[in-house]
């Protein structure tokens, strides 16, 4: 039976406020069928493009987006709560994918020769592959867009979004923005789709490739059906990222960076430093300014230029995040400030820090997404890069330490996560790739690399005339 009898709505609901904003209805299958054939259509004239002619209309998509920032600012914050200075860096982000992409893709993409062991020249092409299905979560609700979009545009595939229904307002308003910058209908499309539509998307001959930002349960999930149908599949999952604060770290700018890389997007953040792992010598220097500061946190509006963290962006996920930290304390963990969710209006939870964090409890094994900070102390540097690596997760982490080069090598050689920050936090660079390892995923974004995610590394081998 079509889904479109049922007519099913919802709504996008205001989490300082807790009113409603929008109300929407999911698309029928025949609908949703219709717009993979037109996705398909667009693609067998798009991977014809010139990257030049692709690179012009994905500047044009970068410009669009500053046109258009203040209301797609003012949209972001509206639908999941973040601060609207961190919704205007996200808008300027994405341009800076958009500039990246357009202006690398024929150098990542170019053909490559080589010489043949028998004779011969051998020519390695990365063609396009069709419709790529991209399956997004809320706390991003244009950065995660874009950053998978932009590059397999660039590459010549066309794409499919199914994002977060609690963010559809911005993923109907960047469709708005990408057809205001001339790109040719059919090669983004937004589907407000349930989970038995997205899996029946999974399964349709005509998409190519999935990918999905989301929680590790969700991307087992997910990496099962895209392997099941013999799909490839990006994965970037969650993760429960250590930030070391060696010996010789300047506590100061520790304390300083390790605040923001906590309570960042409201701390609901894949790659937020999430346990800080310092070394007996600093721990009580550290943990006087770290919980001080976290104390100090103004909790209020996202609007209002004064607030420090705005609310989580739902009540289920504020629910699940005390929950977490409940279950920590009775297995031993201790509060050190915060821990008690804002009993008014909006969805709202203080900067916390926990202590007396160990194995066994959430906040050491789980990723706790929200301002929630588990702080641990360790013998030495040695002590605190094995607490470090114990974790089933590894997306990012970080190193404070004066000693740059001896940081350096640690992130090299001894740090078993994708990305590794020093005397900074965690934020994403289109010049670098986006990815983990273990329970955060697979794959990679940023950097070229993900252009290269989704394309057939095509082999033409071509042999001497006798």
């Amino acid at each position: 039976m079509d889904t479109a009898t049922k007519q099913d709505t919802f709504e996008t609901i205001n989490p300082s406020t807790e009113k409603s904003l929008a109300s929407y209805t999911y698309m029928t299958d025949s609908e949703v069928e219709s717009k993979i054939e037109q996705a398909q259509e667009a693609f067998l004239d798009w991977r014809f493009e010139s990257f030049e002619k692709r690179g012009e209309v994905i500047q044009a998509i970068g410009k669009a987006l500053q046109d258009h920032k203040s209301e797609l600012v003012s949209l972001m914050t509206d639908e999941m709560g973040k601060l609207l200075s961190q919704s205007e860096q996200e808008v300027d982000t994405c341009t800076a994918i958009c500039d990246y992409c357009a202006t690398h893709a024929a150098t990542e993409l170019q053909d490559e020769t080589r010489e043949l062991t028998l004779g011969g020249k051998g020519i390695i092409t990365h063609s396009p592959i069709g419709i790529i299905y991209g399956i997004q979560p809320w706390n991003y609700p244009s950065y995660q867009v874009i950053r998978y979009t932009i590059a397999n545009l660039m590459a010549g595939n066309s794409v499919l979004l199914k994002h977060a229904s609690n963010v559809t307002g911005t993923a109907k308003k960047l469709e708005t923005i990408f057809k205001s910058a001339g790109l040719p209908e059919g090669l983004f499309t937004v589907l407000v789709i349930g989970h038995d539509q997205s899996d029946a998307i999974i399964k349709n001959r005509l998409v190519r490739g999935v990918t999905l930002t989301g929680s590790p349960k969700a991307g087992e999930i997910i990496g099962q059906k895209a392997a099941s149908a013999l799909k490839k599949s990006v994965l970037e999952l969650g993760s429960n990222d250590a930030y070391l604060v060696l010996e010789d770290a300047d506590i100061k700018l520790a304390v300083e960076q390790s605040v923001k890389g906590r309570i960042y997007n409201n701390g609901e953040t894949c790659i937020a430093a999430k346990r800080f792992i310092v070394v007996e010598s600093v721990y009580d220097t550290f943990k006087e300014g770290f919980v001080k500061a976290m104390s100090d946190l103004k909790l209020g509006d996202p609007k209002d230029k004064n607030t420090d963290l705005g609310p989580m962006a739902r009540k289920d996920l504020r629910e699940t995040l005390h929950e977490q930290l409940t279950e920590s304390v009775n297995k031993g963990a201790t509060v050190l400030c915060g821990g008690k969710p804002d009993s008014g209006t909006g969805y709202f939870y203080p900067a916390t820090v926990l202590e007396n964090v160990k194995p066994g409890q959430p906040a050491y094994d789980d990723e706790l997404f929200g301002p929630i900070a588990s702080l641990i102390k360790a013998k030495d540097g040695e002590d605190a890069m094995r607490i470090a690596n114990d974790s089933r997760f590894g997306l990012g982490g970080g190193i404070f330490s004066k000693d740059v080069d001896k940081a350096t090598e640690l992130a090299k050689k001894h740090f078993d996560t994708g990305m590794v920050f020093i005397n900074s936090f965690g934020l994403a660079d289109p010049k670098m790739p986006f990815g983990g390892v273990k329970d955060s995923g697979f794959g990679r974004e940023h950097g070229g690399f993900g252009m290269k995610e989704f394309v057939n590394i095509k082999s033409v081998m071509i042999s001497d005339p006798q």
